[in-house]
C-alpha cells in the first residue's frame, strides 16, 4: 500500500487528485484560471466539495476557456447563479468573471498568463521538505506577494491563504510530505538546481 498524505483520506477522487494532480507543475493558461477559480470557490468550504462539483464548474463556465467567461454578462450571471452543481455565490461568481478579464489584460502586458504566475517562484517549483502536515504553511511570502499584486491587478479571491493553495496545486511548491510516495516523483519533475 502506497504512503500518501493523510489529507486526502481515502475518498477515490480525493485519492486521484493527490496521486495524479496536486503538486503537478502547470504552464497552461486555461489550465491555471481553472485551479483559480477553484480554489476561489473553496473559500469557506471543503476541497472535496469543490473536487465534487468540477465537472460541473467546466460545463458552467465554458471549459475555462478565458476568452469566453470574460466576455459574461448580467445573463450569464443570472443562469450561473441557478445552477445547482456549482458554488452559487454571486460574489465568487462576479470574481471568476472578472479574473477571466484581468488574465486577458495580464497576457496583453506580459505575453502569458503562466508567466506572470511562475515569476513568483523564480519560474522553478520550490521543493519543500515536510514531515507532518502541522509543519505546512497556510501561507508564505511568495503567496503574500502574489495575492497582492494579483489584487492590484484586479482580480478577485486571491488572498494569500488562497494563493499558496493554489500554488501547492499547479505545483509551484512540493508540499507531499516527506514519507508520501508522491514527494520524489513529483520533484523528479522538476529537479532542482
Amino acid at each position: 500500500m502506497k504512503n500518501r498524505c493523510s489529507w486526502c483520506g481515502d475518498d477515490s477522487l480525493y485519492v486521484q487528485y493527490h496521486d495524479e494532480e496536486w503538486g503537478v507543475p502547470v504552464f497552461d493558461d486555461r489550465k491555471l484560471f481553472e485551479m483559480l477559480v477553484l480554489e476561489g470557490a473553496q473559500a469557506g468550504l471543503s476541497w472535496i466539495t469543490i473536487l465534487r462539483k468540477r465537472e460541473n464548474y467546466k460545463r458552467a463556465f465554458d471549459n475555462f476557456v478565458v476568452e469566453k467567461v470574460a466576455q459574461y454578462g448580467s445573463k450569464d450571471i443570472e443562469r450561473l447563479l441557478g445552477d445547482a452543481g456549482i458554488v452559487r455565490n454571486r460574489l465568487k461568481i462576479e470574481s471568476t468573471i472578472r479574473n477571466a478579464r484581468s488574465i486577458l489584460a495580464v497576457q496583453d502586458n506580459q505575453g502569458s498568463f503562466s508567466d506572470f504566475l511562475w515569476s513568483f517562484v523564480d519560474n522553478s517549483p520550490i521543493q519543500n521538505a515536510w514531515h507532518s502536515l502541522a509543519e505546512v504553511p497556510a501561507s508564505t511570502k511568495e503567496s503574500d506577494l502574489m495575492s497582492k499584486e494579483l489584487k492590484r491587478l484586479g482580480f478577485g479571491f486571491v488572498g494569500s491563504t488562497i494563493c499558496y493553495a493554489f500554488m501547492q496545486s499547479v505545483g509551484m511548491v512540493n508540499d507531499h510530505l516527506t514519507d508520501c510516495y508522491r514527494h520524489q516523483e513529483v520533484q523528479r519533475l522538476f529537479p532542482p538546481d
